[in-house]
C-alpha cells in the first residue's frame, strides 16, 4: 500500500539555509555577531553534503525554461545527481546541524520564520524523498509535487524584486529627524535610524548571506562597492557649502578605505558599508532639491 508523502520543516535543507540566512540578517541588523554565519559555513560549504544537496535545491528554484521539455530534462539530471549523495550522511548531517540551533537559539523562534517560497521547497524536498527512499508513496502526492517544481521551472514572468525579497527581510524602524552629513549617520546603529532598506542594501544583505562561505567573492563585491560610493561622495563634495559638513564628508570619504581592509568581511563592515549608501542617498536628495 501506498504512504502518504509527509514533508518535514526540520529535515528540508532548503528551508533550513534560508531559516540560517534569514537569522543571519536579523543578528546583522541589530548589530549582533551572527552565530549563524558559522553554521553555514560549517554545514552548506561546496564540499559538505548538505552544501551539495543546497546546489540541487537552487538549481530546481532558481534556473528557469519556458520549455516544458527542458524543465523535466533539468528535474531529471537532478534527480540523478540526489541520488548519489548518501541519505546515512544527509541525515546525520542535519541531525548535527538542528542540534547546534537548538543549543544557540529558541527553537520556536528560529523554526517559526515564515518562507516565502516554502511550498517550492516543500515540493523539492517530497520529489527528492520520493526518488531515494525505498517505500512508495501516494501517486498523486508525488505528481503534485513535481507538478509544482516544473510550474516554477516554466513560469515565464519572474520579478527579480521577488526574487531579493526571498532572503531580505525588510526591517522598519521608527524614524528620527535625519540630519544630513552628520556623524550620527555613520556611527548610529543602521536599525534605529531608517525607515526601510534600498535595493543597494538589499543587494549588499543578499551578497554577505550568500556568500558566507566565500570570502573572495565577497571581498570583490565590498572592493568595487566602496569604489563605487567613494566615487558618489567626492562628486558631491564640491556642492556642499557648510565648512564643517564638508570637513566631516572629506572625513567619511577617507575613512571608507578602512572597508577594504582585510580579507574576510566582518558584519560591522556590511553595517557600516549600508550607513554609506544611506550618507549617498540623503546627499543625492538635498541637492535634488
Amino acid at each position: 500500500m501506498a504512504k502518504k508523502l509527509k514533508h518535514s520543516k526540520i529535515k528540508n535543507t532548503g528551508i533550513l539555509f534560508e531559516l540560517l540566512t534569514r537569522q543571519i540578517t536579523a543578528d546583522v541588523l541589530n548589530g549582533k555577531d551572527s552565530k549563524s554565519v558559522e553554521l553555514v559555513k560549517k554545514f552548506f560549504n561546496e564540499n559538505a553534503p548538505l552544501g551539495k544537496e543546497l546546489q540541487l535545491y537552487r538549481l530546481l528554484s532558481e534556473k528557469h525554461y519556458e520549455s516544458e521539455n527542458k524543465a523535466n530534462e533539468l528535474l531529471e539530471v537532478v534527480l540523478q545527481s540526489r541520488k548519489k549523495l548518501t541519505n546515512a550522511e544527509l541525515r546525520n548531517e542535519k541531525y548535527n546541524l538542528i542540534k547546534q540551533i537548538k543549543e544557540t537559539y529558541k527553537s520556536q523562534d528560529f523554526f517559526n520564520g515564515r518562507i516565502p517560497n516554502y511550498k517550492l521547497l516543500a515540493s523539492i524536498y517530497n520529489v527528492f524523498h520520493n526518488e531515494t527512499s525505498d517505500n512508495t508513496f501516494n501517486p498523486e502526492q508525488v505528481l503534485n509535487s513535481k507538478f509544482t517544481v516544473l510550474e516554477h521551472i516554466t513560469k515565464k514572468t519572474l520579478s527579480k524584486n521577488t526574487t531579493k525579497d526571498n532572503v531580505i527581510k525588510e526591517y522598519s524602524q521608527k524614524d528620527k529627524d535625519l540630519r544630513l552629513l552628520t556623524y550620527k549617520i555613520l556611527v548610529d546603529k543602521f536599525n534605529k535610524k531608517y525607515k526601510k532598506l534600498d535595493e543597494s542594501q538589499k543587494h549588499l544583505l543578499k551578497n554577505f548571506i550568500n556568500n558566507v562561505s566565500n570570502t573572495n567573492k565577497m571581498r570583490e563585491f565590498v572592493d568595487g562597492e566602496v569604489q563605487i560610493v567613494r566615487s558618489e561622495l567626492k562628486k558631491h563634495l564640491p556642492q556642499v557649502g557648510d565648512k564643517v559638513t564638508k570637513i566631516k564628508l572629506y572625513e567619511a570619504i577617507k575613512q571608507i578605505a578602512n572597508l577594504t581592509k582585510g580579507r574576510v568581511i566582518e558584519e560591522k563592515q556590511v553595517l557600516t558599508l549600508m550607513r554609506y549608501y544611506e550618507l549617498v542617498k540623503e546627499i543625492k536628495d538635498v541637492h535634488k532639491g
